[in-house]
């Protein structure tokens, strides 16, 4: 297994990409600790899942845009596993499609808060125990392309998240890769709630590969970026969207 005898911080993993990552690091090996905010029932069924294979895992709820929150986490992680070794930072979202002209100042602050602020805060909680191993961040085409109508403050904030990766991947090598992903069309809630159906499926029309992602696929390429397979890959924002956006 490519995690042995490693531990894994997966926040938002209640739900979609992050509830896969969790099962999918933990399948590989690693002991996993599970930050959600409201999706308990998810993140409930994924420790409880890992735990009938053997492995190691728990679920915490907690605001991470908040320090109490981030601390919590890092704090029971390393009190019941002993350390850190990948840091998956998932949590994030677009709240609502707003225009500039419709934003609210107090809208732009909580989208870059939950996408942005709350990366930073893991990443810092993070570094006094991640001696050696990998951060990966959850970024987006959006911020390589502007994202949809009215998601400006959430593509900025994921564009964000892209140079920061590439900063710290400077930052906290050699012992610490930090690489980000920019998924594109995964059928999550995200595009449940926020994309209507006929783009989704002109997306599939117009994609080289004639679907969408699913959750698993960007577990998948989480595993590799955590693990040693990519050992000589950091500071990368890798594209993940079925070859409808190249870069």
């Amino acid at each position: 297994m490519k995690l042995t005898n490693k531990t894994a911080i997966i926040t938002g993993g209640g739900r979609d990409i992050g509830r896969a990552c969790a099962l999918k690091l933990a399948k590989e090996g690693a002991a996993v600790a599970i930050n959600y905010f409201s999706s308990s029932e998810g993140a409930d069924s994924a420790v409880a899942e890992i735990q009938a294979a053997g492995g190691k895992a728990f679920a915490l709820q907690g605001d991470l845009n908040t320090q109490a929150g981030v601390d919590a986490l890092v704090g029971k992680t390393v009190a019941e596993f002993g350390g850190i070794d990948v840091l998956v930072n998932n949590t994030g979202g677009l709240i609502a499609r707003k225009t500039i002209s419709e934003m609210s100042l107090e809208h732009w602050n909580a989208v870059m808060d939950l996408n942005l602020t709350s990366t930073f805060l893991m990443v810092k909680a993070c570094i006094p125990h991640l001696k050696h191993g990998a951060i990966v961040n959850l970024a987006s085409q959006a911020g390589r392309d502007g994202g949809g109508p009215g998601s400006v403050a959430y593509a900025t904030s994921k564009g964000a998240v892209m140079t920061m990766t590439r900063g710290l991947a400077k930052e906290l090598g050699p012992n610490v890769r930090v690489n980000a992903l920019c998924p594109g069309m995964i059928d999550t809630d995200f595009h449940n709630i926020h994309t209507a159906d006929a783009a989704r499926r002109g997306f599939e029309a117009s994609a080289p590969v004639k679907r969408q992602g699913v959750p698993e696929d960007v577990a998948n390429l989480v595993l590799f970026l955590a693990c040693d397979d990519s050992a000589f890959i950091t500071g990368a924002n890798v594209d993940i969207n079925g070859g409808m956006v190249f870069s």
